[in-house]
């Protein structure tokens, strides 16, 4: 009997052992390296916020202790948050950020992105199990101790850091490649408070991890990754998943009555709560190819969508109109390709991009709802131009256009005249999405790196804000998509908040 007891106990200890206890998007969490006072980890359903609390002597020499909230990830990915401490803390040497390590042995080979209670921003490592640490010594104080921006990269062999305040892009801190790290490791959020006998406390949020997929990735070959519906705050740029799903879809309008959102999935038109929930298919009658150009008329009584026609140039796709609660649509441009874009403050008029008379270059046009009557604004011969919109009080067009040599953000009148250039940077910029106050530009910037006239999906982007009429830029998301995240306009009806679609493969 009491070897059956001892047999059980074991057991027992076993299962305690290997328990876990997930928090959030991570699989566990737990103390590594056995500190003096234990840590934890919880995590907010409503905020979408992480606290984590830790101790330890240190995260350094050749062992450590702190607390970490992981999962196990293979291959490449990028892992992003904001993070920040709370209180002033005892040590100026606290440390919170992202780590991704061999194993949860307290001498285990890691790299670590670090943000330290004084300030320090920096990149470090063990290479070997029982090593001792290292980092490159060219030390990064931030400005603000309170909180930063860190992601760090896995691309093959070699961990990348970089770190931002709101507002502002991604900056390099530092990169090092780990020869010997394994293909599957534990990446996560961590804290250690530099001190045994104290337990810091700090947050993280808007915490995603991402897999990314390699340049020539083609999702009609290779398959669609999954996607996050998100909604942001202006102000602060928090965001927040509403919905997931493994498969494709996009676009997102916000819906006149500031509660739900309206997307493109598998061909057909839904709407869902701003909360998330179950999506409910929109009666678009007998259009089945709807893509991710679509729009709600400014007095919230009707739907433009664009969807495809077999057989015709282009692809095409058509202009349609039809009732915001769904119907039967009415067909606008007879001529293909044509993809929508925004409606004029009027209700009566739309803009759109379209080729025409058999060319190769797109351009702007406007067509009147009820005569069908479309006339050209933009007459370019080269270059390309896409995401049309008019401003809420009707005085201008907002475009993104190539014809400076990068594709950029601008403006011209109703009538065509006046073109005039907003953004003037290095990266290329996309869909121009004018707020219901008329004061901001929500807009997508891909890296140089992508082709001037190209808009993909799966690529390292950033979601950025101007002043309408011209101005500084400001960051004020840094995500893994492109194509279907903001094609269509995305803002909430009180100019607070907008809606946009992320992506990333399986983790």
């Amino acid at each position: 009997m009491r070897i059956k007891l001892l047999a059980l106990s074991f057991l027992l200890t076993i299962g305690i052992t290997n328990a876990q206890n997930p928090v959030g998007i991570f699989s566990d969490h737990g103390d590594v390296g056995n500190p003096k006072n234990k840590g934890g980890a919880t995590y907010s359903e409503q905020t979408q916020t992480y606290s984590i609390k830790g101790a330890g002597y240190n995260i350094w020499f050749e062992r450590d202790e702190f607390h970490f909230a992981h999962q196990k990830l293979k291959g490449d990915f990028i892992l992003t948050a904001n993070f920040g401490f709370n209180g002033a803390g005892v040590d100026p040497h606290r440390k919170i950020g992202w780590m991704v390590r061999e194993s949860l042995d307290e001498k285990a080979a890691h790299v670590s992105a670090t943000l330290h209670g004084d300030g320090l921003t920096v990149l470090q490592w063990r290479e070997l199990r029982g090593a001792f640490m290292r980092d490159p010594e060219d030390e990064i104080f931030s400005p603000k101790s309170n909180y930063t921006i860190i992601q760090l990269e896995r691309s093959g062999k070699e961990l990348i850091m970089r770190a931002a305040h709101f507002g502002e892009p991604l900056q390099m801190i530092g990169s090092h490649v780990m020869p010997y790290m394994p293909d599957e490791v534990f990446a996560g959020i961590f804290v250690g408070s530099h001190n045994p006998e104290v337990i810091e406390e700090g947050i993280a949020w808007n915490v995603r991890i991402d897999k990314p997929v390699a340049d020539n990735y083609n999702p009609g070959r290779d398959g669609w990754l999954g996607c996050r519906m998100e909604t942001m705050t202006i102000a602060d740029g928090k965001r927040t998943v509403v919905y997931e799903k493994d498969g494709r879809f996009e676009a997102p309008n916000w819906m006149p009555n500031g509660k739900e959102l309206l997307f493109n999935m598998d061909g057909s038109i839904y709407t869902m709560a701003i909360a998330g929930g179950e999506p409910k298919k929109l009666n678009t009658g007998d259009l089945k190819r709807n893509n991710n150009d679509h729009g709600i008329s400014f007095d919230g009584k009707l739907l433009a969508v664009s969807s495809h026609r077999d057989g015709l140039p282009g692809g095409g796709s058509t202009v349609y109109v039809l009732p915001l609660e769904g119907g039967t649509p009415e067909l606008i441009t007879e001529g293909t390709p044509s993809y929508f874009h925004g409606w004029a403050p009027n209700n009566k008029e739309l803009v759109y991009v379209a080729q025409r008379n058999g060319g190769n270059i797109y351009n702007v046009y406007k067509a009147n709802i009820k005569t069908k009557v479309e006339t050209q604004l933009t007459k370019f011969t080269s270059g390309h131009v896409d995401g049309c919109e008019y401003s809420p009080d009707g005085k201008y067009v907002y475009y993104n256009g190539s014809q400076s040599g990068t594709m950029q953000l601008w403006r011209m009148k109703p009538d065509g005249t006046g073109n005039e250039q907003l953004t003037f940077d290095e990266n290329n910029d996309w869909f121009p999405h004018v707020s219901p106050d008329g004061k901001w530009i929500l807009y997508i910037s891909f890296p140089p790196t992508i082709p001037v006239d190209s808009h993909p999906s799966y690529k390292r982007v950033t979601l950025k804000i101007m002043p309408a009429a011209g101005g500084e830029s400001k960051v004020l998301a840094y995500l893994y998509g492109g194509q279907g995240t903001i094609n269509t306009p995305s803002w909430s009806p009180d100019s607070k908040s907008v809606a946009f679609v992320s992506n990333s493969g399986k983790k």
